[in-house]
Parts: C-alpha cells; sequence; structure tokens
C-alpha cells in the first residue's frame, strides 16, 4: 500500500519527502509525477513506507500539517483506475437524437 500526499508545493522534490517521511519508518519508494509539458511536479505524490503501521503513523503526524507553505492532504492511496472503459463514449455529453 501507499500514502498519497496532495497539496505539495511545486518544489518538493522526492528527497523532500524521503527525509519528511523517514522520522515516520523506513521510506521504500517515492513518486512524484511530473507534467509532461513542463516537467514541473503536479502538486501531489506517493510515498511507500515499509509497514503500514508506519504508514498509519504518517498519515495521523502529517494530514492537514503546514509544509513548505502548503497545508498537505495524506492519505492511504486508492488503487489506480483503469483509464480504458468499456462503455462507450457519448462524444461530449450531448445526445444526439
Amino acid at each position: 500500500m501507499s500514502i498519497y500526499i496532495g497539496n505539495l508545493s511545486y518544489q518538493v522534490t522526492d528527497e523532500d519527502l524521503k527525509e519528511t517521511f523517514a522520522e515516520y519508518g523506513k521510506v521504500n519508494r517515492v513518486q512524484v509525477p511530473t507534467d509532461r509539458e513542463t516537467g514541473r511536479p503536479r502538486g501531489f505524490a506517493f510515498v511507500e513506507m515499509s509497514t503500514e503501521d508506519e504508514e498509519t503513523a504518517a498519515i495521523e503526524a502529517l494530514d492537514g500539517a503546514e509544509w513548505m507553505g502548503r497545508d498537505l492532504k495524506v492519505n492511504k492511496a486508492k488503487p489506480r483506475e483503469d483509464r480504458r472503459s468499456s462503455a462507450p463514449r457519448s462524444g461530449g455529453g450531448r445526445g444526439r437524437y
């Protein structure tokens, strides 16, 4: 399982997150998605920790905390949804009669 961190500063780095979350346990992985066109961080990230207890401690301590001038949103990451849908698309929301 991993942790979702939202409302991040656009200046955040993987190392910044690793240092902060390491206070609550062993950090296995940090992922800061970037914008394809600008290469700039998108304002959210994912952190994977060694145990669920460590994740819970980090979430409880950091959710709502101010960090780098922003109030963090920290919670369990939801499983990624398959973007390919088997449902037909309507083409913009207008029905054609």
